[in-house]
């Protein structure tokens, strides 16, 4: 008697468990988005002096991920991925959408089956809101000022080419972050509007519109939704970011902000570019933090919460001039990594794992596997899921990052930029630049700042990796050619 007892107390309590780890409806989704944020540049991670209050304590409450990286670092081609679960060669955005790469039909294609598509074929009602910069600028150009020298830039998204998204309030890219400009839901190409106020406030706002969903017609209040909200700072224009951000970095002495030693030394021409941007691009950092804390209070305030997965993340890093090198769309760490932070609660488990090589590819199948469509997920992904291991750290995680970048819209057959991968302790990669070719081998461990090529041909993790990224580049069918 007293066995049947206990066995009964046990099933109940197991029942009690899954119960509270199982979604009774289908969960929302919430991708907050910002642009060339790198990972090294959060408060919580100790790396770099920037502020990032609240996502300090958001973490502590999440599943952060510290070696998510940005597959092909530049923001076309990312997000891409991120829309269509596969790599570059294979969903055509191997470089930026603009008028230059039109021509070859570089930009997301009409017959994508992106998530939303998913999620719009099983009841959600989805939301975009920023930058989109999927779609090909074409003639007569959009009278923007990023539109009018020699490469158009920005476009409008028709209905047709929203993928699933029914809230539509967004752009092609725009860099004017005090003056942003949009397209809404009913506007035709010549409709935009600008908006005098900081993007990523604006943003917020919208965001947080959208969860009122006050008039009942931004989204369907008896149907599960998902929303992304794409901000682009801190993407350059740097100086552009609110004062009162800027005011909090100041008075902070420079030579606090520049101790890292794969920052060019003061007289360098990329040396001195850093000195100048450091503060505004922290300030930016600490702008979009704010208004992310603002998504997500109002997200609580609905009480919408408790069923809300919500994914914090950025499309690519940003050297900044570390390594001399400008921006992004190169092999370095400050280019690839990129912050992931996602929430569940109830479901994911709390915890800072710095183990996991999580991929931009993979994000679609994993989402869609939490949030109960497994069966839903389209065969052609080149992302896994690791849904499994998202929610308690338990199960098969990768053993690598395959990155690739800096190749050329108009060479058709991939042979430029360079291709690698990576691993927790090392990233091997082949780079092409004039016309010319080498390895490139940095141990991540002993180097965390690259500051050394140790590339040779017979070390025994050169023999272990060259193999794997010579069959990666087959398996994805890459034109591109490593000298063997």
């Amino acid at each position: 008697m007293k066995t049947i007892l206990f066995l009964f107390l046990v099933a109940g309590i197991t029942a009690v468990a899954q119960k509270k780890t199982e979604s009774k409806t289908p969960p929302n989704l919430v991708i907050i988005l910002a642009d060339q944020w790198r990972g090294q540049a959060l408060g919580f991670e100790g790396k770099e002096p920037v502020m990032t209050p609240f996502l300090d304590n958001y973490a502590k409450e999440s599943l952060v991920l510290g070696q998510m990286v940005s597959n092909y670092p530049v923001c076309s081609p990312a997000r891409a991925m991120l829309m269509t679960g596969q790599y570059p060669i294979k969903n055509h955005v191997y470089s930026n959408v603009n008028s230059s790469s039109a021509p070859f039909g570089i930009e997301l294609q009409d017959d994508a089956v992106c998530w939303s598509d998913v999620l719009k074929a099983n009841g959600y009602s989805n939301g975009y809101i920023g930058k989109w910069h999927l779609d090909s600028p074409y003639k007569p150009y959009i009278p923007t000022s990023n539109n009018i020298g020699p490469v158009a830039w920005n476009e409008w998204t028709s209905p047709d080419k929203r993928h699933g998204f029914d809230y539509w309030y967004a752009y092609g890219t725009y860099d004017e972050h005090d003056r942003p400009m949009y397209w809404d839901t009913n506007d035709k190409r010549d409709d935009f509007k600008y908006v005098n106020q900081w993007g990523p406030i604006h943003e917020a706002d919208k965001a947080l519109a959208f969860f009122k969903n006050e008039s009942g017609n931004i989204r369907k209040t008896d149907a599960p939704f998902s929303l992304v909200v794409s901000m682009n700072p801190p993407h350059s224009e740097y100086q552009t970011v609110p004062k009162n951000y800027y005011d909090l970095y100041k008075d902070i002495p420079l030579e606090d902000l520049v101790k890292d030693p794969n920052i060019p030394p003061a007289g360098t021409e990329l040396g001195d570019q850093y000195r100048k941007d450091v503060k505004y691009y922290y300030a930016n950092i600490t702008g979009v933090d704010e208004q992310i804390g603002r998504i997500l209070k109002g997200l609580k305030d609905q009480k919408l919460d408790e069923n809300t997965i919500v994914v914090i993340m950025a499309d690519h890093g940003n050297c900044l001039g570390k390594h001399s090198e400008i921006s992004k769309n190169n092999i370095f760490e400050e280019s690839l990594r990129i912050p992931f932070i996602v929430n569940w609660k109830g479901h994911i488990q709390p915890r800072k794992d710095n183990v996991f090589l999580g991929s931009l590819p993979d994000i679609y199948p994993t989402l869609l596997e939490l949030m109960g469509m497994k069966s839903k997920t389209p065969k052609n992904l080149d992302g896994k899921s690791f849904a499994k291991y998202y929610l308690n750290g338990k199960g098969e995680k990768p053993k690598e990052q395959y990155i690739l970048g800096a190749i050329v819209s108009n060479n058709v057959d991939m042979n430029t930029g360079f291709r690698g991968i990576r691993t927790n302790d090392y990233k091997l990669a082949f780079v092409k630049k004039k016309g010319k070719g080498e390895y490139v081998l940095y141990d991540l461990k002993a180097d965390p700042f690259e500051l050394t090529n140790i590339y040779k041909p017979d070390l025994p993790i050169v023999k272990k990796l060259q193999p794997v990224l010579f069959q990666w580049i087959e398996k994805t069918k890459d034109g591109f050619v490593i000298d063997k």
